[in-house]
């Protein structure tokens, strides 16, 4: 179960909130033969590691568009106005997002702009070994297709039948996705990477998944194409004081253990009264889960921790830089504004983390093991590119010419200074005609 720490000194706080340990470099190698024989030998490499590791010899890789097109049919229609809902708030939160061009005279002659553009192909990865996370199509394909991506590309594991599973698929046709491959796991990665014969190479690569297509996603980005964002396992930190359920961080604490046997949940709590009743109530909900096993195994690496004050416990959690943070706290509206470092923040007692992975709006792609202090979620921005323009005139070249000479000079650039000073000369030359 989950071990308890009472009152942690900050000197100790470092290796307290260590995430379990990958070894990035063992995972490059195994990714990397995958790699190598995807990008010599294409489909005939790619069909082979789909019967090597998802255990199915597929006859095609393509997922047809009539099939893509018709997936909804299949589904209950709860389900289907489950997905409907979501994608219209993801929807309407990411547009929201779009970017105003800007234009700015920054002295007399010199005008500067900047307008975004979409990524032109990108790649969707998307995780299905236990679940088919047809969520993550919505946060994946949604911002791409407000963007105006002009080719949307999913890879996803095939279920046992060979075959994607149909809400996996109106998801992606909801969301404007152009093509579907029923590739899984590090070999996904490669192949949307170098292209194939079947599958189109991109330009950025999205999504999470497993250690290796982790690794797999940090090699490409070495070689061949964009990432989205470093990510490790799913985490969530509770952050609460006496005024939560004990039940609902319970649950929301499972909720990410569920995820995986190496996600990380974390209670950082001024109550100790409270971490009793959470240990309880974690205990009497995970015998009910269906992943019990999956979640029991997380939490044997996650955290109960005791602090002294609020004071102490917003120290601790900008430390820990969580992926998901709930303020299960009274007054969580002047909390968040000490919060610096969290991938999304879930404030009060009604917000669970749950929403967020599905219906809420805001993105669910998030940074882990601490990057969240350097690297925002996924959003609208990730799926765009920022371009400047700039335009001198006779005037321009007036005003700035000269800093422009100086500095070329003492940078030791000839030809940069030269570029400038022929059209400082030119101008001189046209003002005494």
């Amino acid at each position: 179960m989950m071990r308890i720490v009472n009152y942690p000194e900050p000197s100790t706080w470092a290796s307290l909130l260590e995430r379990p340990v990958q070894d990035i470099m063992s995972l490059l190698e195994v990714v990397r033969p995958i790699y190598d024989r995807i990008k010599s030998e294409g489909d005939r490499a790619v069909y082979e590691y789909e019967e090597l590791f998802d255990h199915v010899r597929l006859a095609r890789i393509a997922v047809p568009e009539a099939e893509l097109a018709a997936a909804g049919n299949s589904l209950s229609a709860s389900l289907r106005e489950a997905i409907d809902i979501a994608y219209e708030n993801i929807r309407a939160f990411h547009a929201a997002q779009r970017f105003e061009p800007i234009r700015v005279a920054v002295c007399p002659g010199v005008v500067c702009e900047q307008r975004a553009v979409p990524i032109e192909r990108v790649g969707l990865y998307v995780p299905g070994g236990t679940a088919p996370l047809f969520s993550t199509v919505l946060m994946l394909a949604v911002p791409a297709q407000i963007a105006g991506c002009r080719e949307i590309v999913l890879t996803t594991p095939p279920g046992k039948d060979g075959h994607v599973h149909p809400a996996i698929l109106y998801a992606a046709h909801k969301a404007g996705v152009h093509k579907v491959f029923t590739v899984g796991g590090a070999q996904a990665v490669a192949a949307m990477a170098v292209g194939t014969e079947s599958i189109p190479k991109v330009d950025k690569i999205f999504g999470p998944g497993n250690q290796y297509v982790m690794a797999a996603k940090q090699l490409v980005a070495l070689y061949d194409t964009a990432i989205d964002l470093p990510a490790g396992p799913s985490e969530v930190e509770v952050l609460a004081d006496e005024t939560c359920c004990p039940e609902f961080v319970a649950a929301d604490l499972l909720s990410q253990a569920e995820h995986g046997v190496d996600s990380q949940v974390v209670l950082v709590t001024t109550s100790s009264v409270l971490i009793d009743a959470v240990q309880a109530e974690v205990e009497r909900q995970l015998s009910t889960l269906s992943r019990s096993e999956i979640a029991r195994k997380a939490l044997d690496h996650s955290l109960l921790l005791l602090v002294h004050d609020m004071e102490e416990a917003v120290a601790l959690t900008n430390a820990y830089a969580p992926e998901h943070l709930i303020l299960a706290v009274r007054n969580y509206n002047d909390v968040k504004e000490r919060i610096d470092h969290a991938g999304s923040v879930f404030l009060g007692n009604w917000s669970c983390e749950s929403a967020g992975d599905y219906a809420s709006g805001t993105n669910h792609t998030l940074p882990t093991k601490g990057y969240a202090r350097a690297y925002s979620g996924l959003c609208l921005d990730c799926f765009m590119r920022k371009m400047t323009f700039q335009e001198l005139t006779p005037e321009g070249i007036r005003h700035i010419g000269p800093a422009v000479e100086q500095m070329a000079e003492a940078e030791c650039l000839d030809a940069h200074r030269m570029a400038m000073t022929l059209r400082l000369r030119s101008v001189e030359e046209d003002a005494d005609l």
